[in-house]
């Protein structure tokens, strides 16, 4: 490294003028903080900083590089030069960057709360769930799975007690899975996930209306070197999974790479209380999804990929079958370019479902369709990281069978983002976004957030924001009943929320606590009531704290969480404000693991779950408070990994306190009542995974 010094009298700052390479050539797209300023590296690896004179620290980031610091003395009115080369590296396993924000930057310096499922835990929860991963977000503090449709299995998210429905799913930051319902859940497998990034509360501003609770993010694993694996699972609940992954990456002179993740799935119906009633739906699914990826050396980067589920599932009785069958077709494509200075990013996806559900004697076939353009330009200056863009989704819905229920909702979008970091202690992110909804108007969402350093190592965050929610048809009861019976909306207004938190965090090399309050408001929440689709009376309100503390030590780590969450709302039929249905005030959980990398893992775990008030449920008002409890282990033998897990070892069913099926059905036919414990009871499942 070289320091000169050229000798021009001027003001109270000097410039910092740089130059950053790594083995490769020149370092594009290095972010340089110095003196409260902030700049990016341009495709020669330079940038120029103009800072306070004195002794500064000058820190270096990007990924796949080691972040690296060091210190220049600037002497007002002259330029300091300083050549710095970065070394190529694996992002650490304890420093994890997030996308779904946009920045692309690291867990620590990200101003809005985002919680990461890193590659271990998702490495974890892929040995006991291979086929999908309801387990892998049910198990994430202040994230609740919940079953729609006993009798098919359905599930949605509720993250912090706000309904399944005001959750984005987004895969690589693309809705490839739009808005399919409950069963998409259980549709993907988590073998080539690289890590889970989830938002809690309103995130409308960074991606509309369709996160109105929140947004999970599937990032998938990258080909970072050549790897093929092969996973075998096999249930006690005559079920199996049959996944392959294979990647690829580009060779020295090549601007290509790709993965290929392909998988079967297959479950026998179950009726483990003999009731003639199936516990466990038969399913049989196959998938496919190949990505691709280029990248040319010079910042400029393209990921494409496409997807293929096709799945048919089957439930109900002799006397009132229920079928599902899915056929899903998704495709996306993400590019990032340097301008300049700044960071072009292209993103778009399209994606089509159709549906045939039988209710008993009723049929209902429906196609899904989501489109989805965004165009952003991002660039640093002056110690402020910005993005602004437009984007464009259409979401379209076809009933074959029932009339009243077809839409098409077009959004043209307009957003802005600022990150700004005044001093080393504090970053401050503000994000604006402007929907133009073709059938409920204009909407404007914005959010704001902070990030603090505080002294000891501690740091604390708050944000608030808003949003808006289209209604559709697609309730939690509808999952269950289908369309048939419902009458088609009319005069339901749009759902809007107001949601904030506030966390207190302190991490060192063996410890981490995080305390997080967070509440939220839902003006006209839409229900069912009887046979319409309507607003409530009064908004929703939801207050609640999560608590957080792991401890790693050697090859031992421990998590305990708890989450206190308090929702309320008008009751559909009392008008009398109380508790939400299925939402339990207290959940805890504790995970412990011992893990060797050349020998294998040993996992204990136990799950709490609280009382919850229930609704259309003749046999009891209020669910009994259970746990759960489960254990792991794996041995890694040469190429082999032979593993066994067992879960809800103590066998709580639902259906050992009260019948799952109803004496007669409700007004919009359901015909059992809802799940507030586990259905299947006690499930061990084992199988390889072969890498090869």
């Amino acid at each position: 490294m070289l320091i000169a010094f050229s000798l021009h009298a001027q003001e109270q700052t000097g410039t910092i003028s740089l130059e950053v390479r790594s083995e490769s050539g020149p370092a594009q797209l290095v972010e340089v903080q110095a003196g409260g300023q902030v700049a990016v590296t341009d495709k020669a690896g330079k940038a120029t900083l103009d800072v306070a004179s004195g002794n500064v620290e000058v820190r270096f980031h990007r990924v796949g590089f080691a972040d690296k610091s060091i210190r220049a003395t600037v002497v007002a009115g002259e330029t300091v030069r300083l050549n710095v080369e970065l070394e190529a590296e694996s992002v650490h396993e304890d420093e994890i960057f997030v996308t779904a924000t946009r920045a692309n930057t690291r867990i620590e310096d990200e101003p809005l709360r985002v919680e990461v499922v890193d590659q271990e835990e998702v490495d974890e929860k892929t040995t006991m769930t291979p086929g999908d991963i309801a387990m892998l977000l049910n198990e994430t503090s202040g994230l609740r799975v919940q079953i729609t449709s006993p009798s098919l299995g359905a599930a949605n998210v509720r993250v912090q007690g706000l309904r399944g429905r005001y959750t984005q799913l987004l895969a690589d930051g693309l809705p490839l899975y739009g808005q399919t319902g409950s069963i998409g859940i259980l549709q993907i497998p988590p073998l080539d996930l690289a890590q889970v990034e989830v938002i809690k509360g309103v995130a409308s501003a960074l991606y509309g209306s369709s996160a109105l609770g929140g947004v999970i993010n599937l990032v998938s694993r990258r080909p970072t070197e050549t790897q093929h694996e092969v996973l075998q699972n096999f249930t006690s609940r005559k079920g199996s999974d049959t996944l392959f992954w294979l990647a690829e990456p580009k060779a020295k002179d090549k601007a290509w790479s790709y993965t290929l993740l392909g998988g079967a799935h297959f479950q026998q119906r179950s009726d483990i209380d003999k009731d003639g009633y199936a516990d466990l739906p038969e399913f049989q699914r196959g998938l496919l999804r190949p990505r691709l990826f280029w990248e040319n050396g010079k910042g400029n980067t393209v990921f494409i990929t496409a997807g293929a589920t096709v799945e048919d599932r089957a439930g109900g009785s002799s006397s009132f079958p229920e079928e599902l069958r899915t056929r899903r077709f998704d495709t996306g494509v993400a590019g990032h370019f340097l301008i300049g200075k700044k960071l072009l990013s292209i993103r778009g996806s399209a994606m089509n479902a159709q549906h045939r559900r039988q209710f008993g004697p009723v049929l209902e076939r429906d196609d899904q369709g989501t489109f989805f353009s965004e165009g952003a330009l991002s660039g640093s200056d002056n110690g402020h990281t910005w993005t602004v863009g437009s984007a464009l989704q259409a979401d379209r819905y076809r009933n074959h069978d029932v009339r009243g229920f077809d839409f098409t909702y077009t959004t043209p979008s307009l957003f802005a983002q600022d990150e700004y970091a005044p001093n080393a202690r504090v970053k401050l992110s503000a994000s604006g976004r402007f929907d133009f909804h073709n059938r409920y108007g204009t909407f404007f969402s914005p959010r704001i957030s902070a990030l603090v350093h505080l002294p000891h190592g501690m740091t604390t965050r708050i944000s608030t924001g808003t949003g808006v929610f289209a209604p559709t048809p697609f309730t939690e009861e509808t999952e269950a009943t289908g369309l048939a019976r419902i009458h088609p909306l009319s005069n339901v207004a749009a759902e809007r929320a107001w949601s904030a938190s506030g966390d207190l965090g302190w991490k060192s090399e063996r410890f981490e606590l995080n305390g997080t309050l967070f509440g939220s408001i839902v003006r006209h929440p839409v229900v069912l009531r009887d046979l319409d689709i309507v607003n409530l009376d009064g908004p929703t309100r939801t207050l609640g704290t999560e608590l957080l503390t792991r401890y790693r030590r050697g090859h031992f780590n421990f998590v305990a969480t708890h989450t206190y969450t308090r929702s309320t709302e008008i009751g559909r039929s009392t008008g009398i404000r109380d508790s939400v249905a299925l939402t339990p005030r207290h959940t805890a959980g504790f995970d412990a693991m011992w893990e060797e990398k050349d020998k294998g893992r040993i996992g204990f775990e136990v799950y709490y779950t609280g009382r919850q008030r229930l609704e259309d449920n003749p046999y009891r008002s209020s669910s009994i408070p259970y746990v759960v409890f489960g254990i792991l282990v794996e041995r890694k033998v040469g190429p082999l990994r032979l593993f066994v897990n067992a879960e809800d070892i103590g066998d709580f069913r639902q259906t050992r306190h009260d019948p799952l099926v109803l004496t007669q059905p409700l007004i919009d036919g359901r015909r059992s009542v809802d799940a507030w414990a586990p259905i299947d009871g006690r499930a061990i499942n084992g199988g390889i995974r072969y890498k090869f």
